[in-house]
């Protein structure tokens, strides 16, 4: 039997709400070169994706839901301990007042080994589960539609059981040292010394 991981490192997060209606494709033509889409307001129900990514690896697991919760944030996180076994496990998520609810507060006084870490308002791109709900929708939403909330779901697990089936780790690309420097007035990286009055 293989030994369970130290820690785990997993992106928690939510989607939605998701309407039932029809998404479009890459391509909206349909005639002469004219883009043209029938609106498609969706109004046949919705449902919000509970999400938990581990960048290490990319496995990914999600939890469908018709509410954003602290029960269904409960579960979620159940289900973390299970689809991620591990000795102790860091979650990185937001600031929404269901993660630290008070019903999920007293279940992580049961559960010592969580840890959370909670992000900074407004910098929603430091979770890394926010680039990868981007995979999830072309996946499962892109140039489909949907007649009721059985067919969604059913998108929707099926796309993350194939892109489970082929997981890579999931890399940060903006990495700061890569990204260009920014120019200052236009004209240089960097301040110099020259005195603008003589």
């Amino acid at each position: 039997m293989t030994p369970l991981p130290q820690t785990r490192v997993i992106c928690v997060d939510e989607l939605g709400p998701l309407s039932v209606k029809t998404y479009p494709g890459a391509a909206w033509q349909m005639g002469d070169g004219r883009a043209t889409f029938e609106p498609d307001y969706g109004r046949r129900g919705t449902l919000w994706v509970h999400g938990a990514l581990e960048p290490a690896t990319g496995q990914a697991t999600i939890l469908l839901s018709n509410k954003r919760d602290g029960e269904t944030h409960l579960a979620l996180l159940e289900c973390i301990l299970t689809e991620f076994p591990a000795q102790r496990w860091l979650l990185v998520e937001d600031n929404l007042s269901t993660h630290h609810s008070r019903d999920v507060k007293t279940a992580l006084l049961a559960w010592p080994e969580i840890q959370i870490h909670f992000i900074p308002k407004y910098s929603s791109w430091l979770n890394l589960i926010e680039p990868w709900w981007k995979q999830l929708r072309s996946l499962a939403l892109k140039g489909r539609c949907f007649d009721n909330l059985e067919q969604l779901a059913a998108s929707l697990l099926a796309a993350t059981d194939y892109w489970n089936a082929h997981k890579h780790p999931y890399l940060w690309k903006k990495r700061p040292h890569l990204q260009p420097r920014i120019l200052l007035g236009g004209f240089s990286s960097s301040f110099t010394n020259h005195s603008f009055f003589t």
